[in-house]
């Protein structure tokens, strides 16, 4: 049995999951054959899915999304590197009660790029979800070395709000081993960078931004993307209305300017991870989050692992804190099942409390139902 579950947001993470999970299979069945392999889309947790998976846990101090110095962790095995934006430029790097939707920037995420280069990475997932910016990937492009000026030709200020008085792009003095690495972008969205269904009117408001600064954001990052391309060509407008520009607040805009590839996060984490081998040994197989509901369909991790566990002939189950899908839609999806958390204790909020303890029950119960 396989055990390959995101976390569930606010209550465990994947790799708690996936010891809940454990636990109460063999509470039920205790010499159940079971295997963990924590997954993530490439948001928030996806370095901790790294290590999990058996990568090298490196940490290095660069600038939170305020500017102060954070601690953030990037994941590495051999010449291959998992980098998580969120680590350095994500919500969960704010004071607590701090949105700052127009100052928020990504210079930390680029310097953590930095960072899996001197450690000899050729290969770079650019996990990117949980940001708290809205800057277009400008505050990483200038850790990494481009300069964005103003018409006074002093460096504009962090942040999105900021990008509306850019006079000048200067990519030339980009980090030279940007060119020699195969750098994927790993997102779970694909919007474009600006538009009604970009960064700042689909995920800004999340983000504490209001209509005008969503209005204001919007702007920023169309006069932006004008401003590239003149410095860089034709390929800055392609970029913006690409899919994957606006993940993260625009930060996808930005690695497609230093030549990523954009793939479905889940995708290339199963990759990473090594899921393939590991779903040939399993005969079932047990993914779930937080939340199964529409967005679920959309890219996150359980439509991934159980579209990849489909495809390899296995029965898929899930777990979840809520379920908002219909069994049709479930099975459209492939999974066979959901066990939602609610099923053993219909008030949310404990659920949310207590998800541990709930979470063993629910593994007993699929215990149960597939292994007795």
């Amino acid at each position: 049995m396989l055990i390959a579950a995101d976390k569930f947001k606010g209550s465990l993470t994947a790799v708690q999951v996936a010891e809940r999970v454990t636990a109460g299979l063999r509470r039920a069945v205790p010499t159940a054959e079971v295997e963990a392999l924590p997954v993530a889309d490439g948001g928030d947790g996806t370095v901790d899915a790294a290590v999990a998976a058996g990568f090298e846990r490196r940490e290095v101090r660069v600038a939170g999304p305020l500017g102060d110095e954070v601690t953030a962790a990037f994941a590495l095995r051999g010449d291959t590197a998992v980098v998580e934006m969120a680590e350095a430029s994500g919500l969960q790097r704010l004071p607590a009660g701090v949105l700052a939707p127009l100052t928020a920037s990504t210079h930390g995420s680029g310097e953590l790029l930095r960072a899996a280069l001197d450690a000899g990475a050729r290969t770079i997932v650019f996990g990117v979800g949980g940001s708290a910016t809205t800057d277009g990937g400008a505050g990483m492009l200038t850790a990494l070395g481009a300069r964005l000026l103003d018409a006074d030709g002093e460096p504009v200020a962090p942040g999105g709000g900021s990008l509306a008085d850019l006079a000048t792009a200067d990519l030339s003095g980009l980090d030279p081993r940007l060119t020699e690495v195969d750098l994927v972008l790993a997102s779970d969205v694909d919007n474009p960078l600006t538009g009604p269904k970009g960064a700042p009117a689909v995920y800004g408001p999340q983000k504490g931004a209001s209509p005008d600064d969503v209005a204001t954001l919007d702007a920023a990052l169309a006069h932006y993307a004008k401003v590239l391309e003149a410095a860089v060509g034709p390929r800055a407008a392609e970029h913006a209305s690409a899919p994957g520009a606006g993940a993260a607040g625009g930060i996808g805009y930005g690695a497609l300017l230093l030549g990523a590839r954009f793939r479905a996060g889940i995708e290339v984490m199963l990759d990473v991870l090594g899921f393939a081998p590991a779903v040939e040994r399993a005969d079932l197989v047990i993914t779930g989050e937080g939340s199964l509901d529409e967005q679920t369909l959309h890219g996150k991790a359980p439509a991934g692992v159980a579209a990849a566990a489909r495809a390899a002939g296995k029965e898929v189950v899930a777990v979840c804190g809520r379920l908002a899908l219909a069994p049709e839609a479930l099975g459209r999806a492939g999974i066979r099942r959901a066990y939602p958390l609610t099923d053993e204790e219909p008030d949310v909020a404990v659920c949310i409390a207590d998800a541990g303890p709930i979470l063993e029950r629910v593994a007993e119960r699929i215990g149960r139902d597939f292994l007795v």
